[in-house]
């Protein structure tokens, strides 16, 4: 048996932990593409979607929504691009540096975020089928929380380094 499968909390490695976060990741991917087309949301990639997301009902900075979703500035300016001409997305001029540009969900963005959350409700239901589940899922929540921001704190620190 794997040891990612033996039941023993000793025995999962922090690699087996990152490979299956991997693993969830891309089959959630491969169920959201799904679920995409099937709501009629075929022309956005899953990560211009969780976009839309990271953007919500707030009016930023592109610089903003690179540091909130932790993107890099070239798949971003793409991202963004493609939400903008599909109009997903309002972009315009900053009015106090007109070289700065806002960004803002449109209804079309925001009625797309309504249908995606409908969806996620189903999912939520299909995991959570009683308290004892509920709590299991906060407590993985909370786990992976802290998980991610001991990984930052170590970036920032440079306490990431070999051993």
């Amino acid at each position: 048996m794997p040891r990612e499968e033996a039941g023993d909390a000793g025995s999962v490695a922090h690699l087996e932990l990152v490979r299956c976060i991997e693993r969830l990741h891309r089959r959630y991917l491969d169920l959201f593409r799904v679920d995409l087309m099937r709501i009629g949301a075929d022309d956005l990639s899953p990560a211009q979607v969780m976009m839309l997301f990271t953007i919500g009902p707030d009016d930023l900075s592109v610089r903003d929504l690179i540091d909130r979703g932790y993107y890099l500035g070239s798949n971003a300016s793409y991202n963004l691009k493609r939400l903008v001409e599909a109009g997903y997305v309002e972009r315009s001029a900053s009015v106090r540096d007109r070289r700065s540009a806002r960004i803002r969900l449109s209804d079309k963005g925001r009625q797309l975020c309504e249908l995606v959350r409908g969806v996620d409700e189903g999912y939520h239901r299909l995991v959570v089928r009683d308290d004892g589940e509920l709590r299991d899922l906060e407590i993985t929540f909370r786990t992976l929380r802290r998980i991610e921001h001991t990984w930052t704190d170590a970036l920032r620190s440079g306490e990431a380094r070999i051993a």
